[in-house]
């Protein structure tokens, strides 16, 4: 009995914290109360404020303490002849930033943001697309990324969803006037439970051909709105074990429904580019794009190439085993770098933790392989990252997009210091100068067989091997930083 009376008053406690946590979060100046009968109810109508007390970010220099400034982007300033703005083209992710909750397989929801009424009715879908205009204006961004099933909810039939999503992007267009567009658009292939066996890869033609239907739904959407890419993203194009699959026959139903995509693409006078955005697992065991290589096989093998670009995240990178520069530099060589999500994961940690990136020396590292491509347009850097599970003030939402972008601003300037100054240039010029001999230059030709290479094997006798200066290209990089 004891024992029950203590459980009741822990409980009464923590129900007394809860109630006094959702006081505090709803306490303060706000103009879109978090109740149906608020004056944002309708948010057709509803024209306030979604971030009160949050002004206009600002470029203030690195010498700033204000947390919501830029202390290393700033927007016009020229950077090897080009704007930053014109180099970075960043984006927002509606799903992280808006339809984030700091829910995890452990725990439930910590982000309770004063606009959300508790539904995912359009009219609540509308009020979060009016919270992200205001967010883009006030952060500085002309762009934004989203998921169908991001921005409205799914009806009970298709025809309901593509009604739903008819209504939400009216509004979009409404708002986004003449300089704001989507970076991307795409459909949500991997939430619903029809696609737990895939969506172009399911075992079941019917799932393949609603799949078909919703992206085709998307890409009009995207096109309407005027993005500048669509991005393809396998979640569930994979398997959990080969026992049960027949490997050969997905991968050709993918390139089928990519192929499809390719003729939507023209059909409709889509101008963007297409996307195949790279992961090597989670939530499924082998995602079939498993890395920049892996998908650049997969179009060349299937006739592709010239039709899809990747968009590389640096998460995803780590996760196949790679550096994100190393992804960046396999798609760029090859002809396919077009868009890369900005974000990174923790060393320590196994999965996709969608973390803002922060790390100078890998931001100068990216906009290295950025300024060799001659930059990204049309693609830009998408922030598909999200705050941290404790992290649950609204300024939050800033002061994360504020460090990403100051981030990678930083490694533009450290990269342009590199580029600049020349000597890590030269180091690696030096490094494979006996192929800028002629002989050198009929082996990259493909003129030198190996019948003329012996002869010169046994006319030079063994070769002297220069060290590759590795430590001093170290020190060169981290000189720039």
């Amino acid at each position: 009995m004891n024992t029950m009376k203590g459980g009741r008053v822990v409980l009464l406690v923590l129900l007394c914290w809860n109630v006094a946590n959702f006081a505090v979060i709803a306490a303060g100046p706000q103009t879109c109360p978090a109740n149906l009968e608020g004056q944002c109810g309708d948010s057709e109508e509803w024209k306030g404020e979604f971030f009160p007390g949050i002004p206009k970010i600002k470029y203030e220099g690195p010498n700033s303490k204000n947390h919501l400034a830029f202390k290393w982007y700033n927007a016009e300033e020229v950077i090897l002849g080009k704007k930053m703005k014109d180099w970075m083209r960043f984006s927002v992710a509606f799903w992280h930033t808006f339809r984030g909750t700091g829910g995890d397989p452990f725990g439930g929801p910590t982000k309770f943001w004063p606009w959300e009424d508790g539904t995912n009715s359009v009219a609540m879908a509308k009020r979060r697309m009016r919270a992200n205009f205001e967010f883009l204006d006030k952060i500085g961004v002309d762009y934004w990324c989203f998921h169908d099933r991001d921005i409205a909810p799914e009806g009970s039939t298709l025809k309901e969803s593509n009604a739903y999503l008819d209504e939400v992007v009216a509004l979009a267009k409404e708002l986004q006037g003449s300089k704001i567009k989507p970076l991307w658009g795409t459909a949500q292939l991997f939430v619903q439970p029809r696609y737990m066996h895939g969506a172009a890869t399911s075992s079941e033609l019917g799932v393949y051909a609603y799949a078909a239907a919703q992206v085709k739904k998307a890409m009009d959407v995207t096109n309407y709105l005027g993005g500048e890419n669509y991005v393809f993203w396998g979640g569930r194009e994979g398997y959990q074990t080969l026992l049960n699959t027949d490997m050969e026959r997905e991968l050709n139903h993918l390139a089928s429904f990519f192929h499809s995509a390719v003729a939507y693409k023209k059909k409709i006078g889509f101008n963007g580019t297409l996307l195949i955005e790279p992961k090597p697992q989670e939530p499924t065991k082998h995602q079939y794009d498993w890395d920049a290589a892996t998908a650049a096989n997969f179009l060349r093998k299937y006739g592709l190439l010239g039709e899809f670009k990747l968009n590389i995240e640096c998460n995803h990178a780590t996760l196949s085993g790679h550096s994100c520069h190393h992804e960046l530099e396999t798609a760029r060589i090859n002809g396919l770098l077009g868009n890369i999500d900005a974000n990174t994961g923790d060393p320590q940690v196994g999965w996709d933790t969608d973390q803002f990136l922060t790390d100078i020396s890998e931001a100068t590292m990216v906009m290295l392989s950025v300024i060799r491509n001659g930059g990204l347009a049309p693609g830009g850097f998408n922030f598909d990252a999200k705050l941290r599970r404790e992290s649950t003030d609204v300024e939050d939402i800033f002061i994360a997009h504020i460090g990403g972008m100051d981030t990678l601003a930083r490694g533009l300037r450290s990269a342009a210091k590199l580029v600049e100054d020349g000597a890590l240039t030269e180091l690696v010029r030096k490094r494979y100068e006996s192929f800028d001999s002629d002989i050198g230059k009929k082996i990259e030709a493909g003129e030198a067989d190996f019948v003329f290479l012996e002869k010169k094997a046994l006319e030079w006798g063994e070769p002297k091997v220069p060290s590759a200066k590795q430590e001093l290209a170290e020190m060169l990089f981290q000189s720039a930083l």
